[in-house]
């Protein structure tokens, strides 16, 4: 079992992993799926990305191969962002599921390896290709957390729901009324 630093930055990781897919609970096929910003960000997209993000990093670079081939690896169309949305054919459940295997995959490296372990990342400039465990988990972490903030972003924009400390915040009410305090504020730079 980790400890110490492994075993915080392993918590956090886990928290941002849930956060994520909260995100997706409830809601139809069609709202997981499409397209929510200009440069198509979109739930499952997201989690899929993850996928990658996860086998890739605390897997692949650490001398542990991923335990399932990716699709959009095996045919490169992951280098036209393949990785970013989900086929037709590519069921919610398919995608969280690889999800879980990866971090279940991840979560063996950090319980098996230091921090300090060298780690070398082949789609890297080869001048900076090596590092460490620790610092692979550190860029996953980051990655994992800054797209669970997207996800409630986008899960937000769908059907107004917020993050997980949403209503230990406020209530509708005193959203409300915090949402025209800001709004007012904007509206004196018109």
């Amino acid at each position: 079992m980790s400890t110490g630093i492994a075993a915080d930055l392993h918590r956090y990781l886990q928290q941002s992993r849930e956060s994520l897919l909260r995100s997706l609970a409830d809601l139809p096929e069609y709202d997981i799926r499409r397209p929510m910003t200009p440069t198509a960000t979109n739930l499952l997209g997201i989690v899929k990305h993850l996928v990658g993000v996860e086998l890739g990093y605390l897997g692949d670079s650490v001398g542990r191969p991923a335990p399932v081939t990716l699709p959009w690896l095996e045919d490169g169309s992951v280098w036209e962002s393949a990785d970013m949305w989900a086929k037709p054919d590519e069921t919610r459940e398919y995608i969280v599921d690889l999800y879980r295997r990866a971090w279940t995959h991840s979560d063996e490296s950090i319980e098996r390896l230091p921090l300090d372990a060298p780690a070398s990342v082949s789609w890297w400039a080869e001048d900076r290709r090596e590092t460490t465990f620790g610092s692979l988990l550190v860029r996953v972490l980051e990655d994992t957390a800054h797209h669970a903030g997207h996800a409630d972003i986008v899960r937000e924009l769908i059907d107004g729901q917020a993050g997980r400390d949403h209503t230990a915040t406020g209530d509708e009410q005193w959203w409300t009324d915090y949402t025209r305090r800001v709004r007012e504020a904007a509206d004196h730079h018109r």
